[in-house]
């Protein structure tokens, strides 16, 4: 079967942009209306309707628990949301890289803790959270190291993944360079984990109580680049992101590899990769990286009526880059 994606690329004439004044729109949840959802660095997630009206929706402590008001401020200080997903009735569920926690809130900001510690233990750094379509709850910890950059090293792997089900909450797999985002496949049999300093993506077969029966790399043993989000097609290419050095890439059912959108700068690229193998990467490093597009690539979403309009996520964007894509995305659970 042909792969729809062959020949395929996209260049920055071939892009729309939704939004504005968005801070750190790192995630973005698109809906079947065309509403979409990004996390937002002021703390909660803009709502874009489909008109392209916007409205920032803040965290603010589920008042209905009795908490102070001296309470309620202390509890969105230091909030950065980060991974997104939509809980089965529609709340949203946000792992809090600035918090430390999975929250909930719902669509006019009340937010509650859902998770902040296993077994007793900080979850440290928790990046993504995704929900599965038997409501269970998955979420990746990037490191347990609390000054999050010291884990931008190619000697440390203590990243993991973890589920939240009926049964508590506790990790699956541990040993991960970077966790960053996780996606399933269609059948739900396989969960590919983004390992961001590993510069790869392990998958994790998944058994009936959420056990790990396998594991085992995914297509290329480097990609050439830190990669932050991935999300399936239909087709079954996955396609993920660069972060930094600003690439869109998809790897084929086959392994294949291939670049799709390439906003690189090389030359502060090729430095922060040296420093890395050096292992003296530093915020210089990586502020000095990113293109013209939308300043590190960290997400892809794909939404629309027909699920091929790919959203390009960022962490330095203040819009959210568009194009059209020749086959329709993996539909999230949310979507069913």
């Amino acid at each position: 079967m042909t792969n729809p994606i062959d020949g395929f690329t996209v260049s920055a004439a071939d892009l729309s942009y939704v939004g504005q004044d968005l801070q750190r729109p790192e995630c973005i949840l698109a809906e079947p209306d065309g509403s979409l959802w990004s996390a937002d660095a002021r703390g909660g997630v803009v709502h874009i309707r489909p008109d392209g009206t916007q409205s920032l929706i803040a965290q603010a402590l589920d008042q209905r628990f009795g908490a102070t008001e001296d309470e309620a401020d202390r509890f969105t200080q230091g909030t950065l949301p980060n991974g997104l997903a939509f809980d089965v009735d529609g709340s949203v569920l946000i792992s809090n890289f600035g918090t430390d926690r999975l929250e909930r809130m719902t669509r006019d900001g009340r937010t509650t803790v859902m998770l902040d510690t296993i077994d007793g233990t900080p979850i440290g750094k928790v990046n993504f959270v995704l929900r599965d379509s038997r409501g269970r709850i998955w979420l990746t910890i990037s490191t347990r190291i609390t000054n999050w950059m010291q884990a931008i090293s190619p000697n440390i792997a203590d990243g993991y993944v973890a589920v939240l089900d009926n049964q508590g909450a506790r990790i699956v797999a541990d040993g991960f360079m970077f966790t960053n985002e996780i996606r399933f496949d269609a059948a739900e049999e396989w969960l590919y984990v983004v390992e961001t300093t590993g510069r790869r993506i392990t998958r994790l077969r998944i058994g009936a109580d959420a056990q790990v029966l396998a594991r085992e790399v995914y297509g290329p043993a480097d990609t050439g680049g830190f990669i932050d989000g991935i999300a399936f097609d239909a087709h079954g290419n996955l396609w993920g992101t660069h972060v930094m050095s600003d690439r869109i890439f998809a790897i084929t059912p086959d392994g294949g590899f291939r670049v799709i959108l390439d906003d690189d700068n090389p030359e502060p690229s090729a430095a922060l990769y040296d420093a890395f193998a050096r292992d003296a990467v530093t915020p210089n490093h990586m502020l000095a990286c990113g293109g013209t597009i939308a300043p590190w690539f960290a997400s892809v979403t794909f939404g629309g009526p027909d699920l091929r309009t790919v959203y390009i996520g960022s962490l330095r964007g203040t819009r959210i880059p568009a194009f059209r894509s020749p086959v329709a995305g993996l539909p999230m659970a949310h979507w069913r």
